[in-house]
């Protein structure tokens, strides 16, 4: 399996020449691609968000669509800014990556996970903020095996890769031709403002910054989407365990 040039990414945080302008136009996202995608996720993730919620719907299904609800969303923005310009999928990440690569996605999202935590309660302490905005994709994955299953798979796959997407494919991306600094971390703020000013918001800030990181030095989204789902899974499988037990 043929390993990606970190060149891809490195050579983003520098204006193109005027002799690569040109391709450079249609070989990556930009402004366009972020704000078509931001836009279109605000209002098909919050609406439909906004929708569900008078609909007065039994918990289990409302949390297991609640569950999904981030992946479609994101899916759907990624999917509208991509064709804005673009025709290939490489130019945003989606690239084949190294068995390597891979397991460093492994290692970056298990010491993401611990710091997540670690961010989380100093956000709690600082803040006094206890409420869970989560708690009600436990509630998903209460209603036998399958709705287990289903939420699982939506925490820890789905909604990860329209996330990835989305975030990384192309915010950061896109904001790498600024340099390093303004690709993943200006992504990171983008993505953590985007869960809310909530305890969340520390959990999505080591999310972004283990991903961008990840994505800018691999050139691929793989590596970061195995980063999401070593910090999705553990999480969500032990929420569902304490307030079963709660």
């Amino acid at each position: 399996m043929p390993r990606v040039s970190s060149n891809h990414l490195r050579e983003s945080g520098k204006p193109p020449s005027a002799s690569s302008a040109r391709s450079s136009k249609t070989s990556r996202p930009g402004w366009p691609e972020i704000i078509v995608g931001l836009v279109v996720y605000l209002i098909v993730g919050f609406g439909g968000i906004s929708l569900f919620k008078q609909l007065s719907l039994d918990p289990v299904v409302y949390g297991l669509i609640l569950t999904a609800w981030t992946g479609v969303a994101t899916l759907i923005a990624f999917a509208v800014a991509a064709r804005l310009r673009i025709r290939s999928l490489s130019a945003f990440g989606v690239r084949r990556t190294s068995v390597r690569w891979l397991l460093i996605g492994v290692g970056v999202g298990l010491v993401a996970f611990v710091l997540k935590s670690l961010a989380i309660l100093a956000w709690v302490q600082i803040t006094g903020d206890t409420n869970n905005v989560q708690d009600v994709y436990g509630d998903g994955a209460r209603g036998g095996l399958l709705s287990l299953v289903l939420s699982t798979v939506f925490i820890a796959v789905f909604s990860p890769l329209g996330e990835e997407l989305l975030y990384r494919g192309i915010v950061t991306n896109a904001l790498l031709r600024y340099g390093p600094f303004a690709g993943v971390v200006g992504s990171t703020v983008i993505f953590a403002l985007m869960h809310g000013i909530n305890n969340i918001f520390p959990a999505a800030v080591v999310a972004g910054l283990a991903t961008a990181e990840v994505f800018r030095r691999s050139g691929s989204i793989w590596p970061g989407l195995v980063v999401h789902f070593v910090f999705n899974l553990p999480s969500f499988l032990l929420m569902v365990v304490f307030t079963s037990t709660g």
